[in-house]
């Protein structure tokens, strides 16, 4: 994978998945809200192209994927890693939530894949990956927008795995574990319980070539991930219960 393409890398896990890319010669185009926290990178890697990027905007999307492909010479896999995650249960939320959060993890990644395309296509090669979540796959209560988004972002990456595998185009989803992140932070479980996540995007970096649908960081991961597919329901509503009764725990009657 000489030249990647990853939305969504300025913190957290997409962080140090483009850190391990570029120390392993990789020229990486990150696309964000605000690249400012780069700025180290960028000063030690000339491979780093960072552009601020709404992904809910094609247009500007486009833009950016068109600088890195002439200033590359092309793009080999690319990667949507922006999220946007709210908590509440459904008599909570706001329909408009539930638009904004498919806005930014369906829609973003229906946009890389869209700017993409043209490149992969050409090349009669490439790689697209989704950054997906075990929600998405078993569900979880109170977080229904994120889930459903990751749901739909599952199906698009088989229905597009199908559709330009004979292109020599090949989609996959991203699986990390739970992870101490922003988004993550008001999730009612137990930091101890979450991964870190310079491991977890070290991880997913050093396991980019798999070609395998799913991609996970650890063969722990992986193993969970199955059970997930196996159970959906069954894992789903014993994670919920388990967040339930942490949550109970802390804010006892």
């Amino acid at each position: 994978m000489k030249n990647v393409v990853v939305t969504g890398a300025a913190a957290g896990i997409g962080y140090f998945l483009v850190r391990e890319l570029l120390a392993e010669g990789c020229n990486v185009t990150v696309l964000d809200l605000n690249v400012d926290s780069l700025g180290g990178l960028r000063k030690k890697y000339n491979s780093l192209l960072p552009m601020v990027c709404d992904v809910r905007d094609f247009k500007r999307m486009k833009v950016c994927v068109e600088e890195s492909g002439r200033r590359y010479g092309g793009v080999d896999c690319a990667i949507h890693n922006a999220c946007l995650c709210t908590l509440g249960s459904l008599e909570q939320t706001e329909e408009k939530t539930y638009r904004e959060v498919m806005e930014v993890n369906y829609y973003g990644a229906l946009h890389l894949a869209q700017a993409v395309l043209p490149y992969m296509k050409s090349q009669r090669k490439g790689k697209v990956i989704f950054t997906s979540s075990g929600v998405g796959v078993t569900g979880f209560a109170n977080i229904s927008p994120y889930a459903s988004s990751k749901g739909a972002v599952e199906s698009l990456a088989k229905c597009l795995d199908i559709e330009y595998r004979p292109y020599g185009v090949s989609f996959h989803v991203f699986h990390p574990p739970l992870t101490k992140t922003r988004s993550a932070a008001s999730l009612p479980v137990p930091k101890e319980f979450m991964a870190d996540p310079e491991k977890v995007g070290v991880g997913l970096a050093r396991h980019i070539q798999a070609k395998s649908f799913v991609i996970c960081p650890s063969f722990g991961q992986k193993v969970q991930m199955m059970g997930c597919y196996l159970f959906p329901l069954k894992m789903g509503r014993l994670m919920s219960r388990m967040a339930l009764k942490y949550e109970a725990g802390k804010n006892p009657e």
